[in-house]
């Protein structure tokens, strides 16, 4: 059974599971994609996945069989289990919590190999109210406290399967960089009354230094003080604290700007690994003023090192202004 632990110093969860197969090994060797000798996930092999939770396909298909757009199940090897009781334990000074939670996999499209940024619109908007549908429904669950939503493309960025798929962890906790968010803009609301990320979206569509991107509803950019090279944010201009709250008309237009931005991280990166981050509010209702949810990119083409490590201070040589006339001048 894994547990959750939290260090006592800077409020940091980790996660430790007793299945020696979900720790990341790391291999000499060269980083590419990993190559897949079978693919579980593929039409036909169905039955080697669990029963699916969610799917999108025709009403003359069958659950748990081919002729799918997008499925969702369970993780067959879960870092949390939604059938633990939860229990929340102190051990003299140090906290912990039974290993409560839900860890789900998004099957994005039946096609083997495909990135994202080579899917039509449609396929992402598929994506989008999958992600919208699944944490609605982990909501109804009183003993989660939050949604992770994210992506590992590529072997070095943490993928197992050639095939593109999302991962979705339910918490009993809120993890420690979301709490650094929620306190970061809860001051700035606090002395200036205001959404510190919809100051951030007026200032760069003012400047226009570091916009890769812009539909009505969104705009894309690269941060100012970027851990990464090529780190880009997506934030949907209307103020709205929860992703699950985007509303129709955001689910087209995020699909847009998505596949704009991956199709330029691809072209002038040469398809790199990436992950993604859907950083939205915990369930709770004290942010909906001071919080907006956005999505954060990073590809993952430096390697980090004790600097990073050591003192959470991030060294590179890219310029996020730079960064950000390149990806705009590229055509796609």
């Amino acid at each position: 059974m894994s547990e959750l632990r939290k260090d006592p110093v800077v409020d940091r969860w980790v996660i430790i599971t007793e299945d020696p197969t979900l720790s990341t090994v790391i291999q000499g060797g060269p980083v590419g994609e990993p190559q897949d000798s079978f693919c579980p996930f593929c039409p036909g092999n169905e039955h080697f996945c669990p029963p699916e939770i969610l799917a999108n396909r025709p009403a003359d298909s069958h659950a748990n069989d081919s002729g799918w757009n997008l499925r969702v199940i369970p993780n067959r090897s879960p870092l949390l289990v939604i059938e633990e009781d939860l229990k929340r334990l102190g051990e003299g000074i140090y906290d912990k919590v039974t290993g409560v939670g839900a860890n789900e996999v998004i099957i994005e499209t039946p096609h083997h190999g495909r990135r994202q940024s080579c899917m039509g619109l449609d396929e992402l908007e598929n994506i989008f109210w999958a992600y919208r549908d699944r944490i609605i429904d982990l909501k109804k669950d009183g003993r989660m406290r939050y949604v992770l939503i994210y992506k590992n493309s590529g072997e070095a960025a943490g993928s197992t399967l050639g095939h593109t798929y999302s991962l979705l962890l339910a918490l009993p906790i809120v993890p420690r960089n979301i709490a650094d968010e929620l306190h970061g803009a809860g001051k700035h609301f606090e002395y200036k009354e205001r959404c510190i990320y919809c100051d951030i979206i007026r200032q760069e569509i003012q400047l226009e230094l570091r916009v890769v991107s812009e539909t009505k509803n969104f705009i894309a950019i690269e941060p100012f003080a970027p851990r990464l090279p090529f780190e880009t944010w997506i934030i949907p201009k209307r103020h709205s604290c929860r992703f699950e709250e985007i509303e129709p008309k955001e689910v087209g237009d995020l699909a847009v700007i998505f596949k704009d931005v991956l199709s330029r991280l691809d072209c002038a990166l040469s398809d790199p690994p990436y992950n993604y981050a859907v950083h939205t509010a915990p369930f709770d209702s004290a942010y909906e003023r001071f919080y907006h949810w956005h999505v954060e990119i990073i590809p993952r083409i430096v390697t980090q090192g004790g600097l990073e490590f050591g003192s959470d201070i991030y060294v590179h040589s890219t310029m996020p202004e730079d960064a950000a006339a390149f990806l705009k001048n590229i055509i796609v």
